[in-house]
């Protein structure tokens, strides 16, 4: 037979306390801000704004572009490779030793 459940008289009342505190600031900020009406963009074509931005000619451009986006890609790229270099290292060639599955211990032979 199962039991009802009981509240917990054991609560760390603090914490409670912090997280509503918490949650009261941020309802605060986010019903007492303001967005401005959307702009859009012009007519013009975003992704020669993105390649001007790319080779820092944004002075080029009617679009208002970041200048920090190719480190973003260079940044990107980086990881990338990374990515690449992790998965070939992890690939086990067929020739290789098996899984030890005594925690790498060596064998009676003296093998590994």
């Amino acid at each position: 037979m199962t039991t009802r459940p009981r509240l917990a008289d054991d609560v760390n009342w603090t914490a409670g306390v912090a997280a509503l505190g918490l949650f009261a600031v941020l309802a605060a900020v986010f019903l007492g801000s303001s967005f401005g009406s959307a702009a859009g963009f012009p007519d013009a074509s975003i992704t020669a704004g993105i390649g001007y931005a790319m080779f820092d000619l944004a002075s080029q451009t009617a679009l208002e572009t970041e200048e920090f986006l190719v480190s973003f890609i260079v940044i990107a790229i980086a990881l990338d490779a990374a990515l690449d270099v992790a998965v070939m290292l992890a690939k086990r060639d067929d020739e290789s030793a098996g899984v030890l599955t005594d925690g790498g211990h060596t064998t009676e032979r003296g093998e590994r």
